[in-house]
């Protein structure tokens, strides 16, 4: 597959996949030891219908594995009655504190528990770019921290296109905010729909890269749009980025220059995989992230016999832990110096 890479980065505690077309970061995916297998999207179980709550048209199954319950839409012609036994899977993973919404495949018999789990991510990489061959090492660990920093940034500039591109996520909504500078000398109509055109397109990529769905609006540049025109890009660029998926519904460009679509959720948020809500990351990301740190160091320096890696002591028992999967070379030592970051040293 021309101009796609994949990377896997298999750092103790936590698996990333990467996927980078055309030189730019498409998907960053993660799994940690810690995750509930029967979460994961794909993943298929026998749940319990725990309750049937009649306003939000859905049940809430146990799947085993403790709460938060998933949740299962109901159709008017769908009867549960608290304690039946049904055959679910995955269709959106865990986000915002709530647990995973469910698909119905059928009546369940037996205790709740995982049937299949689902897809790993090599094979969702597999699946993404088949044919590719993913990239492992310290390639990969860097691929990971430059894509999870273009994930978690909330804006981006690309200069080749005179494009600042603003991308936010709130509780209602995501915001897309398109601004162009105009290059002197050139048909600023012109130069307006190509800068909208580009804009929905690293939209519709850093979107995908950050996990997001929900209702998005679109500040494109200017007004006076033509609608039809602009609706063909959406779909081009957001096809593109979520493969083709059916459940993508899009609106018209208003009368303000804002163009409204709809995405699915799929996988819970990278903004939610890796800080806490106060946006600071937790104590395990604090510590894979150390971990990451030091394995890189040890792929980049094979000639020391060991590398220490010095850490604050609220994170050192879960650093040393982790870090003994990496092998002699790898030592661990908790500072009080240090209140936040690591610092390696050989020897």
């Amino acid at each position: 597959m021309s101009g796609v890479e994949t990377f896997v980065d298999d750092t103790p505690g936590e698996v990333r996949g990467v996927v980078v077309r055309a030189g730019r970061f498409e998907q960053l995916i993660i799994e940690r030891d810690g995750d509930v297998p029967q979460h994961r999207l794909e993943a298929r179980s026998i749940g319990r219908v725990a309750a049937v709550d009649a306003g939000l048209k859905g049940a809430f199954i146990d799947l085993g594995a403790g709460e938060p319950f998933g949740f299962l839409p109901l159709r008017k012609s769908d009867r549960f009655a608290v304690g039946a036994k049904v055959e679910v899977e995955v269709s959106a993973e865990p986000r915002e504190q709530k647990g995973p919404t469910l698909g119905l495949i059928g009546a369940g018999e037996g205790e709740p528990r995982l049937l299949r789990p689902g897809p790993s991510v090599t094979e969702k990489l597999a699946r993404l770019a088949p044919g590719v061959e993913p990239r492992t090492g310290a390639a990969a660990i860097r691929a990971s921290l430059e894509a999870e920093e273009e994930a978690l940034a909330s804006w981006a500039l690309f200069a080749h296109a005179g494009v600042r591109l603003a991308v936010e996520r709130t509780r209602a909504l995501v915001a897309v905010d398109i601004d162009h500078a105009a290059a002197p000398g050139r048909d600023g109509r012109r130069d307006k729909a190509r800068a909208n055109r580009d804009g929905l397109m690293q939209a519709a990529r850093l979107i995908r890269l950050k996990g997001w769905g929900g209702l998005v609006a679109v500040d494109l540049v200017g007004t006076g749009h033509d609608g039809a025109a602009m609706l063909a890009a959406a779909k081009s660029a957001f096809g593109s980025a979520f493969g083709g998926d059916p459940a993508i519904g899009y609106g018209p460009v208003n009368r303000f220059g804002v163009l409204m679509l709809s995405l699915p959720w799929r996988t819970t948020p990278v903004d939610e995989r890796l800080p806490r809500p106060d946006g600071r990351p937790t104590a395990e990301t604090r510590a894979i992230d150390a971990v990451r740190r030091l394995k890189l160091a040890l792929a980049n320096d094979t000639a020391a016999p060991y590398l220490t890696l010095r850490c604050p002591p609220a994170i050192a028992a879960r650093v040393e832990t982790l870090a003994a999967r990496l092998g002699p070379r790898a030592r661990v030592k908790a500072d009080p110096a240090l209140s936040d970051g690591v610092q390696i040293d050989e020897g």
